[in-house]
């Protein structure tokens, strides 16, 4: 399990929640924006429990910021983190030249324009891009899909109230379940034969035109 600033008890009870009989867990610390820190991660994982079958991408930064106002800087950490960290990892698993499979985790908001989220929304649709490309290029050997979640949780600021806001934004008028993304990858992770898909689990909101926002 990767970790940039978490406390060691949120990542400490994070483990107890995953751990499940005979599986064995870890948890590394690395910060994502300086992109110099991604290989020595992935190395430090190869040199702690072998080779990496299967990676998921769901390291990301999540701020307001608009077109207009928005500084070279934000631009370039968010990018670091979003899209470009996976994108590094991704390269090191294909490198290994075994079977395995790649999830990034997306945003129903790539098949939209949330322009108050400009550099997020622009990570992810990079992100989305390089799903479908990773896929062509490091075939037949690792599989490249993504889940593109909508209303699940409430960002970081807001509570359950947010969500009860902009339910309506999708077709079922509710929200989502964390077990409706943990199923998806478990799904992808067991399917070996599929490939450069990105799988909405959003409750249809993509097609409403909407953003989460």
């Amino acid at each position: 399990m990767h970790y940039c600033s978490s406390t060691d008890k949120d990542v400490d009870d994070a483990l107890i929640d995953i751990k499940a009989p005979g599986v064995e867990t870890w948890k590394f610390q690395s910060d994502f924006s300086n992109i110099d820190n991604v290989d020595s991660f992935f190395e430090k994982i190869k040199s702690s429990i072998g080779t990496v079958d299967f990676l998921i991408n769901n390291a990301s930064v999540f701020t307001p910021s608009k077109l207009t106002t928005l500084s070279v800087r934000e631009l370039n950490n968010t990018l670091a983190i979003n899209s470009i960290a996976p994108f590094r990892l991704s390269q090191h698993v294909a490198k290994q030249k075994r079977e395995g499979s790649i999830i990034n985790i997306l945003d129903s908001r790539v098949k939209l324009y949330d322009m108050n989220y400009a550099a997020y929304q622009l990570s992810k649709n990079m992100l989305h891009n390089m799903t479908e490309m990773m896929a062509v290029e490091f075939a037949p050997h690792i599989r490249v899909n993504g889940i593109a979640p909508g209303i699940i949780l409430p960002p970081d600021g807001k509570d359950e109230s947010h969500i009860q806001k902009v339910i309506q934004r999708n077709l079922f008028n509710r929200s989502g379940k964390l077990s409706d993304i943990t199923d998806t990858v478990l799904f992808l992770l067991s399917n070996t034969f599929i490939t450069g898909e990105v799988l909405f689990i959003d409750g249809g909101q993509n097609l409403k035109g909407e953003p989460n926002e």
